[in-house]
């Protein structure tokens, strides 16, 4: 054979062995389909296991769409490469996972591949649920399958090219998606991995927590320093935090269990429907979340602590004291604004939930920007039916966009310690916008693993 016989032989070898070992890499085989198994054929106490996994998870959050069925997905979930719609997880026979099997279901937790042998997309977070033990994707089979069936088809993903292609998926796995279950640390106590254990896997609190790369992966060096979700700046919650006062396990226990505390202000945006599900599950597990949080935040520096005190006595000299603000002037518009429809709530004294927030406290003011304070005053926090809960007006028809950026740069002046923003006008708008699309798609308040629940009262 020639020398460019044997050359042109070889790359063919190369390009054969490349499109075996790609098509090893894609491929997945679909699973069987089975009957859908009758609801009674599930024990009645794995199906409330199952309930209780599912509210950690913020399953309901993701697949439910406003106005719709639970779990019946059609979420657009928005990504910096397009739309991605959630799934019915309803146990549908044409349009859910109704002829899924334990095995199939396992597989997508796992694996991030449907029933079918396609690739999920990483919105769904299974490079968290890889973590689940069989017990619990078990429990979580079963509550799945005795909820009520819905017919809904989501609408197709609009993505661009190439990651409209599943192919791109399964190249993203290999780079990004860490196999097996959660590893007990034998040096912690039972409580702290249980709390690890919920926090990596099911909670995958870090899927927000945590900022991504350019490929939409987190950035494992920098977990829980803070990431974007839904125009909301999900805060660092480990020793980077901004908190003016440090986060401590019991205060991170009653924040998750109520939805507030008085040193930390309302959960809101997207962390409100987190603390919504947390209140209805078995206590010792959030518990467990708080302490391992805590010791994720780590103790607070020096330099946290000194601040932490002089907050604390700027607020005891100042609450004796009739509210007051800086006369509003041509360089200080938002004083106005902020005597007018603030002041009298966030000044009056009186302990949370049963008024605002001192400001002082507000980590969104501390923040690096001001998403989240600009979309709290657009849309203000909504009471929780039939509770003594914190709740605040939005303004989005009352204030204009010029307004709210003169309050926002108002506030982090007077109240926080950090430098002034930048591109507050432009920040506004978006949230304006973001507001305006969410009360469109965003799932309804009252929406909970397995229906409407009551929180535990205060």
């Amino acid at each position: 054979m020639s020398k460019s016989g044997i050359v042109g032989g070889t790359a063919i070898a190369a390009l054969m062995g490349g499109a075996i070992a790609a098509f090893a890499v894609v491929w997945r085989p679909a699973i069987e389909t089975v009957e859908p198994p009758a609801p009674q054929s599930f024990e009645p106490a794995l199906v409330k296991h199952g309930r209780d996994l599912a509210a950690i998870g913020n399953c309901s959050d993701c697949h439910t769409v406003k106005g719709g069925k639970t779990f019946a997905g059609g979420l657009p979930v928005p990504t910096p490469f397009g739309t991605i719609y959630s799934s019915n997880i309803t146990p549908d026979p044409e349009t859910g996972i109704g002829r899924w099997s334990e095995a199939a279901f396992r597989r997508a937790m796992r694996s991030g591949v449907d029933r079918a042998g396609q690739h999920l997309y990483p919105t769904f977070p299974y490079d968290h649920f890889t973590n689940v033990n069989d017990e619990d994707d078990r429990a979580l089979y079963a509550f799945l399958m005795t909820r009520p069936a819905v017919r809904a088809a989501a609408p197709a993903n609009d993505l661009a090219f190439p990651f409209n292609q599943r192919f791109a998926v399964a190249g993203w796995k290999l780079l990004f998606l860490k196999g097996g279950t959660y590893k007990v640390d034998s040096t912690q106590s039972a409580e702290w991995n249980r709390g690890a254990y919920l926090v990596d896997g099911l909670a995958h609190c870090g899927a927000c927590h945590t900022p991504r790369n350019a490929l939409g992966a987190e950035k494992a060096s920098a977990s829980f320093s803070g990431g974007d979700v839904d125009n909301w700046h999900a805060y660092a919650i480990n020793a980077q935090s901004r908190s003016p006062l440090p986060w401590t396990t019991d205060a991170l226990f009653h924040y998750l269990r109520q939805g507030w505390d008085p040193d930390h202000g309302v959960a809101r945006g997207p962390m409100a429907e987190v603390t919504a599900n947390l209140s209805s599950v078995p206590e010792n597990d959030v518990r467990a979340i708080a302490l391992y949080m805590g010791s994720v935040f780590g103790p607070p520096t020096q330099d946290h602590l000194d601040q932490a005190e002089a907050t604390r006595a700027d607020i005891k000299s100042l609450q004796a004291q009739p509210v007051s603000v800086q006369p509003a002037s041509a360089d200080n518009p938002g004083a106005l604004v902020y005597q007018a429809a603030c002041a009298t709530c966030h000044e009056s004294g009186r302990p949370l939930p049963y008024s605002g927030i001192n400001l002082r406290l507000s980590t969104a003011l501390s923040a690096p920007d001001p998403r989240n304070a600009a979309n709290v005053i657009l849309s203000g926090i909504r009471p929780v039916g039939g509770e003594r809960s914190p709740i605040m007006p939005g303004f989005a028809n009352s204030m204009t966009d010029d307004q709210i950026a003169a309050v926002l740069n108002y506030l982090r002046g007077r109240f926080s310690a950090q430098p002034a923003w930048s591109g507050v006008e432009q920040i506004v708008r978006d949230a304006r916008h973001s507001e305006t699309v969410s009360l469109q798609t965003a799932p309804a308040p009252e929406s909970v693993a397995g229906g409407s629940m009551q929180r535990d009262k205060p």
